[in-house]
Parts: C-alpha cells; structure tokens; sequence
C-alpha cells in the first residue's frame, strides 16, 4: 500500500474532486434553507455509495434519514417509502386528517381502502418539511433502482414539489428510470486513468508490473470496486506476473454474470474463441504479440471481427470486462491453454522480455523440463535484482515445480521458501521449506533452513524462543558464509532484544560474545559489521565504548545498499537511535519504509512503518503517524505478522486519551507477557508513564516508570522511560529516586552529546 491519505472513503475520494464539489453545493443550500434533489446514477462499483457516505460525513449539524432499496421487496407497496420514514412516525398524528389516514393505511397502521396517492405524497411532503424546521434534513436513498414502484412515485413527487424548505434528497441508482427521469441528475463514470492507478495501488501491497496495472485498469474501465476487489484474495506470486488475474473475478464479481459471459463465448465460432483464449492468456494486452501467437496457431485477422464486441484489438487488447477474460480461459480445455502458451512464447521476443517468455513456457509444460526451469530460475534473479521479491518468488516457485533432480529441486524450494518469505507468503514459505528439509540437505542448506525458520519465528511471535534458533543458524553459517552469518547474529539480537527481560539472559549475552568472537572483516568495517560490534560492546562494554562505533555505524547505515535493507535492514535505524540522533533516525527510517515498501517485502514491512509512526509521533506529526499505523496493520494482518501496537501505544499516551490507552496498554501487558514479548510489555508499560504524567497522575507514572527501569537488557525502553521516571518521581517528592534517575540518563546521553540527548536530559533535570 502506498503511504498517504486513503484513496477511497469518506472524507478522501480519489478522483471525485468535481463530484464531491457537486455534493457540498447541495449540503451549503441547504443550511442556506434551500430544498435540493440530486439523483446519482452509474454501474454498480463505480462509487454511488461512496458518495452518498462523503455526503452525510460532512452534514453533522443535519437530521439524516436513510433508506435502501431492496431487490426482494420491489413488489411490496410503499416498502421504501416505509423504511425511509419510520424516524418520523410519531409526527404522523400531526398530520392534517386525510393525509394522516392515507399514510397510515400505507404504512399498514390501519386497516382501510387503498389510500389515494397524491394524498400520500402529500402527507410525506408534510412529514418531512417539518421534521425540516429545526434544523435542515437529509435522506439518503441508496440502490434506488430497487424502489417499489409506488414509493418511487411518491418520492418523485415530493422531489418536484420541495421548494423553500431545507430538505434535500440524495438518491443512487444504476441508471434513471421511470419516475426518477427528470430529476437533477449527476452520472458517475470510471475514474480516470491517473486515478484508477492511485486506487489500484492503494489495494496492492507491492511493486505491480505497469503494463499489468495499466491492463487491470484499462478492462476495469476505471471501476472503483473492480479496482479494490480483483486483486483481493490473490497472493503476491498469482499478481506479479498477472497470470493470477485468470481467477480473480470468481471472487470479486458475480458468479452468474461470468455465466452469462460464459453462455455468450460459446456461442461465438471456434476460431473468434481461440484468439479470445491467445489475448486472455496474454497478460500484458500487447495486440502485437497477440496477432503473433495467433499467426502461429493459424488464426486469421478476420476472426476479431467475430467476438461478439467482448474483445477488442486496437492500440490495446481489451475485453469487454474481466470476467470476459476469466470465462474465456477457464472454459478452454486444458490443452488449448498450453497450445496458447506456448505460442506467446514463441511470439515474445527472447532478449526483449526473456522473463515473460519463460513464464509462457512454464504454462505450456506438460511435464517437468529443466530447460524451462533454468530459465525461470534466471528470471528470478532479474527480477530480484530489480527488487521485485513477489515476482522473484513467483519465478522460482514454477521453478520447482518444473524440477526432476532432487538436488536442485532441494536447492531450489529453499532459494523460493526465503523469497516467499520476504514477500510475506508465510504459509508458502513453511510449505516451500518443509519441501526442502524432505531431501537430505547439506551443511549449508541446514544452516539456511535453520535461519528461515528463525526468521519465521520472529514474525509470527516476535517473542523469546526465535532467539535461540537464529543463535544456534548464525553458528551454523560461520563454516559457510560468514557475511550471512553477520546477518543472523542481527537478527538474532534483535529477536532476543524483542524477548526482553522475558526471553533468557544468557541467550542475549551469548548472542553479544558471539559477535565479539566473529573475525574481523576483510578491509574497512561496513555498515553490517560496525553495527554488530556497536550493539554487542553497549551490552559487553558499556555506551562510552560502544558509542563511536555506534556512530561510525549510524553514518554507514544511512548509505547502505537497498540489497541490504531487504535482509537486515529492520535493525539498522538503532544505531543513530541509541545514540540519540535524532536526524539521523528520521532519515533512515523514511528511506527504508520506501525502499521496503516499493520491493513488496511485506513480511518486514510492518516493523519499518511501525518505526517510522514512532519516529512521526516523537516529532508531532500525529497525522502521519496514524496513516503509517493503518498501513502496518494493513499488512500485518495479511502477512499474520504478531507485531505489537507500539507505535499506537505512543501516539494514544501522548494523546491522553486515557480510556483507549488504558485498554491497549492493560491488553498489550497481557498479551506480551503469555507470548514472551518482553519489549512489547516494556513500551506499555512506559507508555503508561507518559499517560499518567500527561494526565497529572504521578505516583502511577512513577510506578510505571519504575518497571521499565529496573532491570532491562534493552536499550529503548530505558530510554523512553528514564524521563518520565525523573518527572514523576520529582513531583511526588521522591528526591533520591528522581536524582539517580537522572544520574542514569546523563550515563546514557553523555557519550553521544547529541542536541536530542541534552534535550531529554534537560527537559526533566538539571543539565
């Protein structure tokens, strides 16, 4: 997901900029005591309904009245007109007697002869205009299409008769119809391309290969929810190289038009359906390579006239709509598809676009080949080189399945488990991995097998145990490779920093002297090996020592290769935090969330825009903060990453909104201490600190302060917690605590002597 305000809610329309500027017309007359009717109409997902919603979130001051249509009840008399009113029933009595009994014998209050419409209408008339004294009245109609006919008849003509009371009527329908013709009107259309795009991205959580984007939006012809829904339900693999697409719209749209789709593609000659099969297989929509593969299939020009206006060949190929394209390539025999494939490979250009061409010929193997599987494997490392991870492990994935050799088979689901990985296909990474471990592997592989599940472990816990396993991998790989092996001692350490006062001491202090013992690097340090030696001396050593190195280390990270970002980067920022940098940290952590975020590296994406809300809320950006937050918890929700809510607890103590923070933080405590997460109960615990002294509740805060402080291993919370601690002590009286406090985080600041540092120092004593 791209970072940014929402592309498509309430409040934040995407493209809607004229349409939404339509809407407020009608909302300012009004409050100006002006009547209004405005019918929006267009396909179902282009937006109606997101309109109406942008309408009553901006009407607070107003009276709203709600009401739907309802497919199964069109045939029940005043239905609509019921359901939209029922506030208002009370005032019915009020009413002048004929319309009070033509509207409660509408509404089935009593029993009578069939009321007469127009007094009906006019009773509705009524009812509204005074429900409209006090303050303006919206209602709000939405699938109006669906309206019983009467109740679409009575709301036309309290429409046509509205004229100096504030009382607007907002309805939606798919297109004018009957007694809504006539009616001010405001039709919507796909968004245009630019926007399509935006929305498209904000519902992908990874780099999309452009001509596959532009496809998606050009057969979607800008559709809102065709847009949002086709990628739902896809992993990164199945979208990456768009070959997914074929199954998408089984789930986003309905079934039955696909059918209906289905029936029409049937009915079409055999040749007009073999081109349609060439293009929906296709997935880039290059009307070259189309007329190419179906040069070799034998398929003449003259077939694309024959389509039944479903496909279109110009500048693009485009179907009439994506289920078109599903409906074609599901209901063709297995066969054809590879016969298809196979021509796209043979039409696509080796040396122009080698990876897609190997993708074709992975489609149309019957068999294992290796010739095809060497190939993909070669687009994998393209395609990693690039930063594109999904893609990288969709490649090797096919790769696998196109494997004999067991050996390379073993090599080559454990090169895919680790991308998978990345890519934040948890589940396939696991079933990749267990693949792997069925052969027997060699050192090596052991090792990389033990790392992943590490790695695995520390996503899915984030806890004490992942410490243990990354410790014993990163020994493993010292025989083998020792830059991976630095690498696996980060990782360990942060996994063990992640444990806290909960995971086991001597594991964290193994993890430090095993750093210590590591051979120093060949040539100058690079930014891997100073934060290692940084991290491990602050425990070993103490900050006077560690600290240059921390520094040297903070200047190499912010330059660091995206390549390595991707591997470890997610512990890398602490060099310039502990440090208190507070610059440093800001850039680093805004670098590293995008180039994250832009490879699709999901599985880790979480952590990088959990640092950089934290980062946000320190520096007030409060905004911000929460748009990074929704993001993280986006994708941590689709990744099954358990990482806690620290940044959510920084931004709702500082905010003092105490009953919010007071439930997360109880929650979080709760939480972290069953699964062995002993920095997730540390920051709520600290957050708690800053809750209290913010709401002028200093004995708590102290209280809380003073877990955080007592006997940790990690150096944030320290940090955080030192102040509030000096604070609440101070204000309770507790001279001595608040002084050694103090003593303390002049230990910690002193060495840096960053402007932050001074400040922290400064804010809460004497310098």
């Amino acid at each position: 997901m791209a970072g940014g305000d929402p592309v498509w809610g309430p409040g934040s329309l995407q493209g809607r900029g004229s349409e939404c500027a339509l809407l407020d017309d009608v909302i300012a007359a009004l409050r100006a005591g002006e009547s209004r009717t405005l019918l929006i109409h267009g396909e179902a997902g282009i937006g109606k309904t997101a309109l109406l919603n942008y309408a009553v979130a901006s009407t607070a001051d107003m009276r709203i009245l709600r009401a739907a249509g309802v497919e199964s009840e069109m045939e029940l008399a005043f239905a609509s007109l019921h359901q939209l009113c029922a506030p208002l029933l009370e005032a019915v009595e009020h009413l002048p007697p004929p319309q009070r009994g033509a509207l409660e014998v509408a509404f089935g209050r009593t029993a009578g002869p069939a009321p007469d419409r127009f007094l009906v209408g006019l009773a509705v008339l009524t009812l509204l205009s005074g429900a409209a004294e006090e303050r303006p009245l919206l209602c709000v109609i939405d699938d109006a299409q669906w309206l019983d006919e009467v109740s679409a008849k009575t709301l036309a003509f309290v429409a046509r008769r509205l004229l100096a009371e504030p009382v607007g009527l907002l309805l939606a329908a798919r297109a004018p119809a009957g007694d809504l013709r006539g009616l001010p009107e405001l039709q919507v259309f796909g968004l245009r391309n630019g926007d399509a795009r935006a929305l498209l991205r904000s519902g992908v959580m990874f780099r999309l290969d452009e001509r596959i984007r532009d496809r998606i939006v050009a057969e979607t012809r800008g559709n809102p929810l065709a847009l949002l829904e086709l990628p739902r339900g896809l992993s990164v693999q199945q979208l990456a190289g768009g070959f997914g697409l074929l199954d998408a719209p089984r789930q986003a749209l309905p079934t039955r038009l696909e059918e209906s789709f289905q029936h029409r593609v049937e009915a079409i000659p055999a040749a007009a359906r073999r081109l349609m099969l060439v293009a929906a297989a296709e997935p880039v929509g290059d009307p070259l390579l189309v007329w190419r593969a179906a040069e070799r299939l034998g398929i003449e020009i003259a077939a694309a006239d024959a389509t039944d206006g479903l496909l279109t060949i110009e500048e693009s190929v485009r179907f009439r709509h994506p289920l078109v394209r599903s409906a074609v390539y599901r209901s063709a025999p297995v066969e054809q598809r590879r016969s298809v494939h196979l021509a796209l490979a043979e039409a696509t250009d080796r040396k122009v676009d080698p990876d897609r061409r190997a993708w074709h010929l992975a489609a149309a193997a019957p068999a294992p080949d290796e010739v095809v599987a060497s190939e993909l494997e070669r687009s994998a490392g393209r395609a990693q080189a690039r930063g594109g991870v999904a893609a990288a492990a969709a490649f090797l994935q096919r790769a696998v399945g196109l494997t004999a050799d067991p050996g390379r088979r073993t090599e080559r689901a454990l090169a895919a488990a680790e991308l998978s990985f990345q890519a934040g296909e948890l589940d396939t990474a696991q079933r990749l991995l267990a693949m792997a471990e069925s052969s027997p592997l060699d050192g090596f592989q052991a090792a990389r097998a033990a790392l992943l599940r590490g790695h695995v472990a520390v996503v899915l816990s984030y806890g004490s145990d992942a410490g243990l396993l990354l410790l014993k991998a990163a020994r493993h790989l010292e025989a083998f490779d020792l830059e991976l092996a630095r690498e696996a001692y980060l990782t360990a350490y942060g996994s063990a920093m992640s444990a806290g006062h909960l995971g086991q001491a001597a594991v964290f202090l193994d993890i430090c002297r095993a750093i210590e013992d590591l051979p120093p690097p060949q040539g100058a340090p690079d930014a891997k090996s100073l934060l290692l030696e940084g991290l491990a001396r602050m425990h070993t050593d103490g900050r006077a020592v560690a600290t240059p190195i921390l520094q040297r280390a903070a200047n190499a990270v912010a330059q660091m290769p995206e390549a390595d970002v991707l591997r470890w980067g997610w512990i890398a920022p602490m060099a310039s935090h502990v440090i208190w940098d507070s610059d440093g940290s800001s850039a680093i952590y805004e670098r590293q969330a995008r180039i994250v975020r832009g490879a699709g590296a999901l599985v880790e994406l979480p952590v990088y825009l959990t640092s950089l809300a934290l980062d946000k809320v320190w520096n007030g950006d409060l905004a911000s903060a929460r748009l990074l937050i929704a993001e993280a918890d986006t994708v941590a929700a689709a990744t099954g990453s358990q990482l806690p809510p620290f940044a959510t607890l920084r931004l709702l103590s500082m905010q003092g909104r105490e009953a919010d923070a007071s439930r997360l933080i109880a929650a979080t405590i709760e939480q972290g201490t069953a699964r062995g997460q002993g920095l997730a109960v540390r920051v709520a615990q600290w957050a708690a600190a800053v809750l209290y002294n913010g709401l002028a509740r200093y004995d708590e805060a102290a209280a809380a302060a003073r877990q955080v402080t007592a006997n940790d291993i990690d150096p944030y919370p320290q940090m955080w917690a030192l102040p509030e601690l000096v604070e609440a002590a101070a204000r309770v009286g507790g001279t001595d605590v608040a002084r050694q406090a103090h003593d303390r985080l002049v230990e910690m600041t002193q060495p840096a002597g960053t402007d932050w540092g001074l400040a922290r120092r400064c804010a809460r004593g004497p310098c």
